[in-house]
Parts: structure tokens; sequence; C-alpha cells
């Protein structure tokens, strides 16, 4: 029975999350995952510096973090050549998602994203009572020419776009992006999700041109950095649109400890360089592993990569579920025809070895239950 106090509204909406953390799952299982490879965090962890400026900040924790994240804003302001006043940092972009749409979407404005791409993005437009419009796939990639399609049609608010993608990993150049920002409709705001951009081959994102009046750009420390647990993520974009984030966001919501893991992270680019030629080696090992049990992989800009296991989403779903019993903590997309890939994170060799260990038995698992 809900809440009579509920707004109508919440009481209409399932309490759920669009995730299943591997900590549920290890509770549901009574067991740890011997290898941790279905969030799309950075196996390989951050810089010895942001655990160094974590450990100071620690002793720290009794004052309240600075509400400007000034010291970091300053730093991504110099980092990309851009204003300060350019940029706002929140709670991961998920927190940053979740305030834009509080900023843009009414009860009944149409907002369009595609069909199968990051759900939480969905859960904020649904939490403010906006109307989704999703396109499918093209070629297991997104597709830029139906999301334009979609929100002239309906008018939308926002158009949501990764790029690279999430949960497929595969990316457009930055000429396709351009040429999507130009034919926007009015009134429309592109929300440009880079969270992946620097694992991306050179030419994926367009110049930064923060004053562009109808793009916003999602930028993380949760992937390459290494930081997913300390929730940092910053948007890009015109400087109305960024001031605006003040009269909703949780000022104090960007703990101490975190502001001072971003600094030391976005400092250490030596550390971040290395960091992203260990994911293109594991990316290329875990190509290898799928070729060795004859199944393909899709090209990948991303720390993961989607392993098509060749048949349908209920084998796939056989195949994750075989996985999962054996530890190896993997995930896959939610809808098909995506669904019938499960998605792998880059990981360190020890954790490589496991996979490669597993994956024939899970193949052979699920195909004996067809």
């Amino acid at each position: 029975m809900s809440d009579p106090r509920l707004t109508a509204l919440a009481a209409s909406l399932p309490a759920s999350v669009p995730f299943v953390g591997p900590e549920a799952q290890e509770r549901s299982r009574k067991a740890p995952f011997a290898a941790r490879l279905g969030a799309n965090e950075n196996v390989f962890g951050p810089s010895s510096r942001a655990i160094d400026a974590l450990a100071k900040a620690a002793s720290e924790t009794w004052m309240y973090a600075d509400p400007e994240s000034y010291d970091l804003r300053q730093a991504l302001a110099m980092h990309h050549k851009i204003p300060p006043a350019n940029i706002m940092v929140g709670e991961g972009i998920d927190g940053l998602l979740g305030y834009l749409v509080r900023l843009f979407v009414a009860q009944g404005d149409a907002v369009v994203t595609s069909q199968g791409a990051y759900p939480t993005f969905n859960y904020h437009v649904a939490g403010y009572g906006g109307t989704l419009y999703q396109v499918p796939y093209y070629d297991d990639h997104e597709n830029p020419a139906a999301l334009l399609a979609a929100a002239h049609e309906h008018q939308a608010k926002l158009i949501y776009w990764a790029n690279p993608d999430n949960p497929m990993g595969t990316w457009h150049d930055a000429k396709t992006v351009a040429k999507t920002i130009a034919a926007l409709p009015d009134g429309c705001l592109l929300v440009l999700d880079e969270a992946y951009i620097d694992t991306a081959p050179e030419g994926t994102a367009p110049p930064l041109a923060p004053d562009t009046a109808q793009v916003i750009r999602m930028r993380t420390f949760s992937k390459a950095y290494g930081l997913a647990g300390a929730r940092v993520g910053y948007a890009i974009g015109p400087e109305p649109l960024i001031t605006a984030f003040n009269k909703v966001r949780n000022h104090f919501g960007m703990g101490r400890m975190a502001q001072a893991a971003a600094l030391a992270a976005l400092q250490d680019q030596a550390y971040l360089s290395q960091t992203i030629e260990k994911i293109s080696t594991s990316r290329k090992r875990i190509v290898q592993i799928a070729e060795a049990n004859d199944l393909a992989c899709l090209p990948s800009a991303t720390n993961f990569v989607a392993v098509d296991c060749g048949q349908d989403g209920d084998f796939a779903r056989a195949v994750l579920a075989a996985l999962l019993e054996a530890g190896i903590f993997v995930r896959m997309p939610f809808v098909a025809p995506q669904d019938r890939c499960i998605r792998v994170s880059c990981g360190p060799e020890a954790q490589m070895s496991l996979l490669a260990e597993a994956l024939p038995r899970a193949l052979k698992t699920a195909r004996d239950a067809r």
C-alpha cells in the first residue's frame, strides 16, 4: 500500500534502482566475486597521488567541503583551457543529470534518448514526470539522426546521447557530433555524456566550445581516473546554464575527500596515460578470450568490451548467470538485439585469466540448457 502522503507522481513510480550492485549480488550468493568486471569501474585503480590526497583529507572530514569546489573548478578550467564559469562540479554525472532534468523537465515535457541507453537518465526523467521517447540503436550504435528526428517530432526539451556509448562501447566521430549539434531543434538541449572520452580515439570529441548554447557536456572522474567511489563529475556548458545549477543543486553534496582526490588525480596526467594504455591492452585481451571461444566483440572506445554471444538475449543471460555462479561479475545490455551481448570491464591480467577460465564453462552450461 502506498503512503498517502506521497505525491501522485511519486506514488506512481516503481521503488527500484537502475542497477543491482555487485554487493547485493554477493549477499544473495553468499560469496564474494573473484573478478569484479561488470560495473565499468577502473579496476586498475586511481593515482597514488589521489590516494595520498584522500588519506590527508580524511583527517579534515570534520569540516564541510568548499560548496563552490573552487580549487577543482579552477584546475579543470586550466586543464581544458576554458573559463571556470563554464564548469559545474557535482556528485558524478548521475547527480548532474538529476539536477539538469530538474531544471528543464516539467510534467509531460518531452525528452529523447536511445532505447537501451544509460538508464539512470531515464530514471531522473520519470522522477520529474517527463515523457520519454526512445529510438532504437542502428548497427549497435546510437543513432543521432533518429534522435534528432524524434526531438523535432515531439518538440523535445532534451536529447540524451552518450558518446562513446554505454552499454555497447561504440562511438561516433567528432564530425558526426558537430553535425548533430548544428541540426538541433530550437529550444532543445543536447546532453552529451562523455564519461568514456578519455579512453576514446583521437577525433571522437569535437573541440570544447563551452558557450555553445544548446549543448552541455558531461565528464567524470569515475572511469579512466579510477575514482568511481568518490562520485565526482563535472558539466561543461554556457555560463547561464552552468549558473542555473546553483538554483537546485546540493551545495554541500561534494565531499571534501572527493574534491581532494579528483584534484590530485587531475594533476597526475602521467598516471592517466599509463592507465589508458592498460585499458587498451585489456580490451585486446578480452577480444582474444572471446575469439578463443568463437565469439566476436564490438569495437570499443570505453573501458569495457561488449562480447557478442552469437545467439539471442536468453542465451546471453544464461551465459551471464553461469559466469556469476563462477564468481565473475559481468553485466549485459537490457534491450534486444543488444542483449545478445555480455559487457566485460577491463582489468588486470589476473582477473582476465579468471574470465578466460570461466567463459568456456559458462558457454557450455548455456548451450546444454538449450
